[in-house]
Parts: C-alpha cells; sequence; structure tokens
C-alpha cells in the first residue's frame, strides 16, 4: 500500500511540474484587418503560414509576398531544445533562431537574427517573435519586434484556421 501511495504522490508532483506547450500545426490564413503590421502593411507579413509540431521541434512555412510581385515560400525547423537552429532567407541571407517557451508553456518566443548581403553591403536584422494560440486553437497571435538599420519596428499579425 506504500507503495502504490508513494507512487500516486510521485506521479502527482512530476505532473504539476509538467507544462502543456500549444499545438500550433495547421495551416494559417493572415487577417489583415486584426492585425497592426505597420508602415509595410501586409507586405511585411506572411499570407499563410503552415505548421508541423512535432514533440521536440516545429517546422514553419510561410507564404509571402515577394520583391518581384509574386510569392516566396520560406520553410524554418525550430528546436524545443533551445538550440540554435540556421535558415536561408531572401534568397542567401543566414536567419539564426533560437526558440524558447514561457514559464507558464502558453507563449512561445522566437529570438533572431539575420545577415543580409546585398549589392556589397550588409547589415543585421534582429528580433524577437512572441507566438500565442488563442484558447479555443482557432487563432495565433504574433507580435513581432525586429531592430533593423532604419530602427525599431513593431508589429502584429494575427491568423486563423
Amino acid at each position: 500500500m506504500k507503495k502504490i501511495l508513494s507512487a500516486l504522490v510521485l506521479s502527482t508532483i512530476l505532473f504539476s511540474f509538467t507544462s502543456f506547450q500549444p499545438n500550433f500545426t495547421g495551416t494559417w490564413k493572415l487577417n489583415e484587418s486584426k492585425s497592426d503590421l505597420g508602415q509595410f502593411g501586409a507586405r511585411g507579413a506572411a499570407s499563410k503560414i503552415v505548421i508541423d509540431q512535432k514533440a521536440d521541434a516545429i517546422s514553419i512555412t510561410k507564404t509571402a509576398a515577394s520583391f518581384d510581385g509574386g510569392e516566396t515560400t520560406n520553410t524554418e525547423t525550430l528546436l524545443f531544445s533551445g538550440a540554435e537552429s540556421e535558415t536561408t532567407v531572401f534568397g542567401s541571407a543566414k536567419k539564426k533562431s533560437i526558440l524558447k517557451w514561457s514559464a507558464d508553456g502558453n507563449t512561445m518566443t522566437v529570438s533572431y537574427g539575420i545577415a543580409i548581403e546585398r549589392n556589397g553591403q550588409s547589415f543585421d536584422l534582429k528580433g524577437t517573435e512572441s507566438w500565442a494560440l488563442s484558447a479555443d486553437g482557432k487563432t495565433i497571435t504574433i507580435s513581432t519586434a525586429m531592430t533593423t538599420p532604419q530602427g525599431e519596428l513593431n508589429t502584429k499579425a494575427v491568423y486563423e484556421k
């Protein structure tokens, strides 16, 4: 009886310290009317995001308007371990990202840096994206704070299933 009681108490304690992360898996479309996209408007945000979340990582595919008027698609895989991930964006620029979960497990924050070289010039973009899933699982809000050579840029993009 003592072993059963001990096992029950131990499992209760472990269960109470386990944080449950929201599952962002799905296809999400930008809702421009609920978003605050700053000076670039919808050109500065992905029109569609497809997410595949596994136990140890999340794969995010973003489709956005390209500089030539068409569409561009980019996929990055972020690790839940907190290890740095590297992705190629904007042609050949390197984006390095680290994902961290909030203490309560409800929000993921992606810190990133992008090293861009164009026409013999180079510059860095640094930023953070805070991803929050609504309680009903039908809306993702991504709040972004980015530092660019032109200054700070803060946006809020709302996506719906």
